[in-house]
């Protein structure tokens, strides 16, 4: 039985996985690296320490993460101040018919807890939300699964009793080494066959959970 719903938050909620490569690029441009948009959807919601040694391995041993990514947080709140945020299709509905039935929800994300709350308080869904779980609140973020399993610890319920709702692999990597149900809904890249297997399934947009949930109410 399903009781609670864990989302993670940058590609999943909200459309900005696509800024971040953008400023990831720009930001890195500037300090003269060669970044790439394949460097950054391979990091996306990998917590700094193992991100660092992997963008050291692809882009150069010089490659300073924190200078470049400071620059890319301040393009980034540049462009939302001026822009605002988008959020994912069906996130609404997903969001009300969890509340119509009483299922715990969560964020579990690699954002910063003032982020997080600021960029879910400006799209007006903050309030749905019973915990909000960041990186920084963990030993280790994703793909451990630190972040989910305090997730879960926090709703109080048993992490088999949680659906996780991720885009990226490293965050599905986290939800499933968890013992969760996780569901890819795909932002950036599919799920390749390895993925595929630990997936509960892989929908369109987020009002396809609802089916989902429905689903497996019936089976249970």
């Amino acid at each position: 039985m399903i009781k609670a719903v864990v989302f993670d938050m940058d590609g999943l909620m909200i459309d900005t996985e696509r800024l971040l490569v953008k400023y990831w690029i720009e930001a890195a441009h500037h300090y003269g690296y060669a970044m790439k948009a394949e460097h950054i959807i391979g990091i996306r919601s990998l917590e700094a320490k193992y991100a660092i040694p992997k963008l050291k391995a692809e882009i150069g041993n010089d490659f300073d993460y924190y200078k470049v990514r400071t620059l890319r947080i301040k393009l980034m709140a540049d462009h939302i101040e001026q822009h605002g945020l988008d959020e994912k299709p069906g996130l609404g509905k997903l969001l009300e018919y969890l509340k119509q039935h009483c299922y715990l929800t969560a964020v579990a994300t690699a954002t910063d807890p003032e982020r997080t709350r600021r960029y879910l308080e400006s799209l007006d869904r903050l309030k749905y939300f019973d915990r909000i779980v960041c990186a920084s609140m963990v030993e280790n973020g994703k793909p451990a699964p630190d972040i989910y399993l305090k997730a879960a610890s926090e709703l109080k319920v048993n992490p088999v009793e949680c659906m996780a709702l991720e885009d990226s692999p490293n965050g599905i990597l986290s939800a499933y080494r968890a013992g969760m149900c996780p569901v890819m809904i795909p932002d950036l890249s599919q799920p390749d066959e390895e993925l595929r297997r630990m997936l509960y399934a892989c929908v369109d947009n987020l009002e396809n959970v609802i089916e989902l949930l429905e689903r497996h109410k019936s089976q249970a």
